[in-house]
């Protein structure tokens, strides 16, 4: 495995095809890949290290659910009753029908009420701009921000169907953390920190970038119409948020995170034997939580930030409690039936918990699904699953 791994990500690299990776590989007992090529940042002297910190963006999901199902575990949440008991505001969302002649959104009351699960499958009827042209004009008439701004009002976006009725992805999981949020008592970082990063030891994991995490910190880059990479010295999360962006605002390594997916592997226990979750909740994470629905393409209404996206086309995916399921064998070696999913930057992870393998892929580069990252990550699979 370590000199097909170290042969693919070594030769992208060089290539210029990312300006630096990380790339990580575990079994259930601990990890058996480790490695890191080229820089953080293109131009500067600073190498790509194991240690170096990562916008991991919507691998933040899988953070939040499992916060969110550790108090289903407590009886403080539930997966089925409506969500406005915990959060109102989400018996008050419409469902967008269209806009009027003057560009005013139209807006119907939704047939169903949202639940936590809809939330965590996104089947609530939540998008995102970067994949929905009508919640972008929504903004835009409407005076909303886009997410990553991390102010409260992005989340004021409309239903584009009713709950349950099919799958797309969106702001579903910054509700959670605000249901983990109004449930607990803490802000979602704190309880983050004491309920899921401590136990797992995951020191260098966090909404704020702490100034230890900042002198290892790459930066996101910009791939341009002609395939050249341009770094952005400024993009980050905020770092002063009006809320903590449970579906997309940590900071991580990929070691860090290997320990969350060795976690899963391991029925929800911490490196140190620590129970974080029940092993019926990660078995009940770990299944299609969705019925029939299928996930479908993300199709881009925002080149810059993302290209078309789908995981291993012709295959069918569902959803999790909170994770992307395949349900047939991938062409990298991915069993049937596990769990995976990403950040916008291309972060990539996998947890296979029929081979008791997983992996982390981390590299900072928009827009998301990049041409040269996405194969690469599918090359680092492939070589883990190789021996």
């Amino acid at each position: 495995m370590k000199a097909q791994a170290d042969k693919v990500l070594k030769e992208a690299v060089n290539r210029g095809d990312v300006p630096g990776v990380v790339a990580v590989a575990t079994d259930r007992k601990g990890t058996t890949y480790e490695a890191a090529f080229g820089k953080r940042v293109l131009g500067e002297a600073a190498a790509m290290t194991p240690d170096t910190v990562a916008w991991i963006a919507s691998m933040t999901k899988a953070v939040t659910g499992a916060a969110a199902m550790q108090l289903v575990e407590r009886g403080k949440l539930s997966l089925d009753a409506p969500a406005k008991a915990v959060i109102p505001y989400l018996g008050e969302v419409g469902v967008l029908e269209g806009f009027d002649t003057a560009g005013k959104p139209k807006t119907r009351k939704p047939k169903r009420d949202i639940t936590l699960r809809h939330l965590l499958t996104h089947t609530a009827g939540f998008s995102y701009e970067i994949w929905n042209a009508d919640i972008g004009k929504y903004q835009e008439a409407m005076g909303v921000p886009g997410i990553t701004g991390c102010e409260n009002k992005a989340l004021t976006t409309p239903l584009l169907f009713d709950p349950g009725e099919r799958w797309d992805y969106g702001i579903n999981i910054d509700w959670a953390g605000k249901m983990v949020e109004a449930v607990s008592g803490k802000k979602l970082g704190q309880y983050f920190r004491d309920e899921l990063l401590g136990p797992l030891g995951m020191d260098s994991t966090g909404f704020f970038i702490t100034p230890t995490m900042r002198e290892r910190l790459a930066k996101i880059h910009h791939r341009g119409a002609d395939g050249t990479l341009a770094p952005d010295l400024a993009l980050e999360i905020p770092q002063a948020p009006e809320f903590e962006m449970g579906g997309g605002g940590l900071y991580s390594t990929a070691g860090d995170y290997l320990k969350f997916v060795r976690m899963m592997l391991n029925e929800g226990k911490s490196d140190r034997g620590q129970p974080v979750l029940k092993p019926e909740t990660v078995a009940a994470m770990s299944k299609n939580a969705m019925g029939a629905t299928k996930v479908t393409l993300l199709k881009t209404a925002i080149p810059p930030l993302s290209n078309d996206a789908e995981f291993f086309p012709g295959i069918d995916k569902q959803w999790g409690l909170s994770f992307m399921i395949n349900n047939a064998t991938a062409p990298t070696g991915r069993s049937a039936g596990s769990l995976a999913w990403a950040g916008l930057a291309n972060t990539y992870y996998w947890i296979d918990q029929k081979k008791g393998v997983g992996g982390v892929y981390v590299t900072q580069i928009l827009p998301f699904a990049d041409s040269k990252s996405l194969p690469l990550f599918y090359a680092f699979e492939k070589a883990v699953y190789s021996n």
